[in-house]
């Protein structure tokens, strides 16, 4: 039996414009929230909300400086449409783990 590999613990710095300095903790805030919400919408197998989730990182991610939320996002979008609950449940994984390990540097 092999023990799944766990998620390393390092930091995943992300280098953000100072002018979002005031609205980024509000954002990272949302997509705790929103995973919460993902658990809950998995469990109900509302893929349609977890499809409106996946939608909204998607385009709100990269435009915040956070190119990895788009790309989970994206796929889980993707997955939701297809009802991959193992693609989703893995995608959910990797959101919990970006937001456990990011390290924001705010600069030009």
């Amino acid at each position: 039996m092999t023990t799944p590999k766990l998620a390393s613990p390092e930091r995943i710095t992300v280098y953000i414009d100072p002018d979002l300095e005031d609205i980024i903790p509000t954002f990272l805030a949302n997509r705790q929230k929103d995973l919460q919400t993902l658990r809950t919408a998995i469990a109900a197998k509302d893929f349609e909300t977890i499809g409106i989730l996946g939608h909204r990182m998607r385009g709100d991610g990269g435009g915040y400086g956070f190119n990895a939320i788009s790309d989970i996002g994206g796929i889980m979008e993707l997955a939701a449409g297809r009802r991959d609950e193992p693609a989703i449940r893995r995608q959910t994984t990797a959101l919990e783990d970006f937001l456990a390990r990011v390290h924001i540097i705010y600069r030009a």
